[in-house]
């Protein structure tokens, strides 16, 4: 629960610095805040508690038939949602890195990072 709050709190957080602020590169620090945040709510959703994770060792029993199968189903976390965060990791890094190539680029290219100074973005 604390968790599933603290992404929830962490996504408020960093849409309110991609609204509220004018400097580039704060704008994408919110983003990766946000980012983090649905990391978090994500990891919250795929918890279980008092399963274990989907790996075979001692927590889980190895005997042969099918009910070891059905047994092992019941003491183990569904693994999906863990996959996705490590994918949503990657993907939010790459984002993020793309996002800060073009504020390099913008940068370059006006000598500000304030919003307000691209006046040609705008409609």
């Amino acid at each position: 629960m604390i968790v599933m709050l603290t992404g929830l709190l962490l996504i408020l957080i960093g849409i309110w610095a991609m609204l509220t602020r004018k400097d580039i590169i704060r704008i994408i620090i919110g983003f990766a805040i946000v980012d983090t945040g649905i990391n978090l709510v994500l990891v919250a959703i795929g918890y279980i508690k008092g399963k274990t994770a989907p790996i075979i060792d001692s927590a889980v029993t190895t005997a042969k038939g099918a009910a070891a199968g059905i047994q092992a189903v019941d003491k183990v976390v569904d693994p999906v949602p863990s996959a996705l965060v490590l994918t949503a990791i990657v993907i939010g890094l790459a984002v993020t890195a793309l996002m800060l190539s073009y504020a390099i680029r913008m940068y370059k290219t006006k000598k500000s990072l304030n919003i307000d100074d691209y006046e040609e973005l705008k409609w």
